[in-house]
């Protein structure tokens, strides 16, 4: 009779088990989560606007290739700029300067639209992937802050499950609103100088649409955080005390990840892991126009295919990262992207095709897997090592422009993905490094390795 109120006592004196989000907290998460979503969209709204450039204003390879240095270019100049805002003003206040740069960056696609000029398209991309670099950086931290720490993981591979879900809302935008109205090149032979700029203008409405979209759905995001009364966060203001400490960020946290080699390689590694994917994206479509002979209405569908295939792998790897270790899965994942690229540069059909898209396959499991890797066991260092991850998005302005001049220099766009291979054999070699320098390093305490997972 008496071991009742005895087990009551006990359950009522247990610890209440720290929810993901508190309650409090529920309505700005849900926005907060809305914008990963929301530059997953812009994003991978990119990845069609190349070939759809290289179309309307007659272009070779490597020019139209150059959307993609102007957005990811500016991912990487706006980083620094981004964490001393966060640093000085709080991460809501970030959001809301990168959503408020990046709706500005929509609308500027108005004027780009009317002045038929090629690189008034390329300020407003930027314009746009600057605010959205500003929104990124600060919505990454702001999500583990909204809560307790010991769910900041979870709560933040939650947040950015709806970041692929955007992408594939973005690739859908071009496919259905973009590609099957452009002007064919068939259609183009047989027109007046009057009647092609007609159908240039009637082609870049087409791609003014979803980016007006996009700008509605951002400042709407704006209104809703802007007039949201945040809650105290503890974990945002342990962060921005950190890094109000004067010397917090000087040369020698910046001289200790240097001379980390699993660090310093990990940034290369995740250099040429988003020029990867960003190569693979932006040439799937000319790949189908061009190698395969697909219509250009048909051709956007691939690579809504290859992001559908990135989201459901992302989900299996979760499940493979309980049976493998992390860096023996990146391997294999990694040499399974260099086949796929060797099969689409050698097999000039639909198989080749179909290995274009499962490279997303093996690209679903890197950034996180190489973020982790190089952050683990840093400790407090981990939050300015972070930074360098970000910025190594740098390969996906750079990348997607070589692989663009060795198609045209070559002629031949299958031969392109040598340039993809490449960067896949570096991140398989970093896999390898992990594994061979693993078993000559002190072990990780737990929660360091719960950290950096």
């Amino acid at each position: 009779m008496s071991a009742t109120p005895t087990t009551e006592s006990q359950e009522s004196a247990a610890p209440r088990r720290p929810r993901l989000v508190e309650r409090e907290l529920l309505v700005p998460f849900i926005v907060v989560v809305a914008c990963f979503a929301a530059w997953g969209v812009a994003a991978n709204l990119t990845d069609v606007l190349v070939g759809v450039f290289r179309t309307i204003f007659d272009m070779s390879n490597l020019q139209s290739s150059v959307v993609q240095s102007a957005y990811y270019g500016a991912y990487f100049l706006l980083a620094l700029p981004a964490a001393f805002i966060n640093s000085r003003f709080g991460f809501k206040a970030g959001m809301l300067t990168g959503l408020g740069l990046a709706a500005v960056g929509g609308i500027l696609f108005l004027p780009a639209s009317q002045m038929l000029v090629y690189e008034a398209f390329l300020v407003a991309l930027f314009v746009l992937a600057a605010g959205l670099s500003i929104l990124e950086t600060s919505a990454n931290p702001l999500i583990l802050a909204m809560g307790s720490e010991a769910t900041a993981t979870r709560r933040l591979n939650l947040a950015q499950a709806f970041n692929p879900v955007g992408a594939n809302i973005g690739v859908l935008l071009g496919a259905m609103l973009i590609l099957p109205g452009l002007t064919s090149e068939a259609a183009k032979t047989i027109m007046s100088a009057e009647e092609l700029r007609a159908s240039q203008e009637a082609d870049l409405f087409l791609v003014l649409r979803p980016y007006l979209c996009i700008a509605a759905v951002l400042i709407i995001l704006w209104l809703l955080l802007a007039f949201r009364k945040m809650p105290e966060l503890p974990g945002e203001q342990a962060v921005l005390a950190e890094s109000a400490t004067p010397g917090a960020a000087s040369g020698g946290v910046a001289g200790r990840l240097w001379r980390n080699r699993r660090y310093r390689y990990g940034v290369i590694a995740q250099f040429f892991n988003v020029a990867a994917q960003t190569c693979v994206w932006t040439f799937t479509i000319i790949y189908a126009l061009d190698v395969v002979g697909v219509s250009t209405s048909a051709a956007g569908w691939y690579l809504q295919a290859s992001l559908i295939l990135f989201l459901l792998a992302r989900f299996a790897m979760v499940y493979l990262l309980g049976i493998f270790r992390p860096a023996r899965l990146l391997l294999l994942m990694a040499a399974f992207g260099v086949i796929c690229c060797l099969v689409a540069m050698f097999s000039l059909n639909m198989i080749g095709l179909i290995a274009v898209v499962a490279i997303s396959a093996s690209l679903s499991l890197m950034f996180p897997t190489i973020y982790g890797l190089a952050l683990e066991g840093l400790g407090e260092d981990a939050k300015f090592g972070a930074a360098g991850l970000v910025m190594a998005i740098l390969g996906g302005a750079i990348l997607p422009l070589v692989q663009g001049a060795v198609m045209d220099a070559v002629g031949d766009t299958a031969f392109g993905f040598v340039v993809p291979a490449v960067c896949l054999a570096v991140v398989a070699a970093y896999a390898v490094f992990e594994l061979r320098d693993r078993p000559h390093r002190p072990a990780v305490p737990e929660t360091a390795g719960e950290a950096a997972s």
